[in-house]
């Protein structure tokens, strides 16, 4: 099993370097969106962003006003990590918890370079879990991936409380943020309003880790399934097209859910994948932070 300090060296080689010349040292304007201080309202040019109209000014003045923020001198970024026992699942090349950890130390490590402070909660199903302050420095980074490796495997316990611990880290962090938020999202429905409060507060994204294998159910006749937060169990026939067509509609509808949910609340989605490597969809993110932020065409 690799030490922490060896994981954080293979993610600084392999991902932080080959993102190193997509950021050129502007990953605030990346990562980071407007802080909450207000600078000035000025009038309305096409590109901007509609979350950011002042309808109060608009009113009065007949024709549309946009808020401009004052940047932040000093970015806390908070990694809010899903190791519930549903992320104890892999089937190509690691389980969504290694994947979920690599991604909190590339983040990490990426925001302690810069100077800035990183600080991370994790939240498996049974109430326990890690809290670690923000700091700074490589050291910091090194303690995130140390102490969400230390966290033994969930093995049942209840379902995810998401909205729970997105309503503790509302009142934990009082100062505007960077928040990654990291789960699989498989959690009852009630976190949707608590990331809407989240993200009018703060610069949330949202890091959504999956395995290929569930999005689609392969064929190999019958089988029992055993949900890993609950223990509940079940047998299906995975040869009938009818169950594996029903399970792609689950999977549409979900997909459709959170994305919806994301779009009102003003979070992107970073997805994560167990059959790929964090390089490529990272490179994509930032690509499409970039251009938003310059208003240049594509995605």
């Amino acid at each position: 099993m690799e030490t922490p300090e060896r994981i954080l060296r293979r993610l600084e080689f392999k991902v932080v370097r080959r993102l190193d010349g997509f950021l050129f040292g502007d990953y605030r304007g990346v990562f980071y969106g407007p802080s909450l201080d207000l600078a000035e309202v000025r009038a309305y040019q096409p590109g901007d962003e509609v979350r950011r109209i002042d309808w109060n000014v608009t009113a009065r003045m007949n024709r549309l006003f946009v808020r401009q923020y004052r940047e932040e001198k000093e970015l806390t970024a908070w990694l809010l990590v899903d190791l519930s026992p549903s992320m104890e699942f892999g089937t190509i090349r690691q389980f969504k918890r290694q994947l979920a950890i690599e991604f909190a130390g590339v983040a990490a490590y990426i925001v302690t370079r810069h100077g800035d402070k990183v600080a991370a909660i994790a939240f498996p199903a049974d109430g326990g879990g890690a809290f670690i302050p923000p700091r700074a420095g490589r050291l910091q980074a090194l303690r995130v991936v140390r102490d969400l490796m230390a966290l033994p495997p969930q093995t049942g316990g209840g379902r995810t409380d998401l909205g729970a611990f997105l309503h503790q880290l509302g009142r934990i962090v009082r100062r505007r943020s960077l928040v990654f938020l990291v789960s699989d999202f498989h959690a009852p429905t009630g976190w949707e309003g608590p990331l809407g409060e989240l993200a009018r507060r703060h610069d949330v994204i949202a890091v959504r880790v999956e395995d290929p294998r569930e999005r689609e159910l392969p064929d190999v006749g019958g089988v029992h399934l055993q949900d890993p937060e609950t223990g509940q169990q079940l047998w299906i026939d995975t040869s009938d097209r009818r169950v594996r067509q029903a399970y792609r509609e689950l999977v549409a509808a979900r997909d459709a859910h959170l994305v919806d949910t994301l779009r009102r609340s003003g979070v992107d989605l970073l997805t994560l994948s167990t059959g790929a490597s964090l390089v490529d969809p990272l490179l994509q993110f930032i690509t499409f932070r970039r251009r938003r932020r310059w208003n240049l065409p594509g995605r």
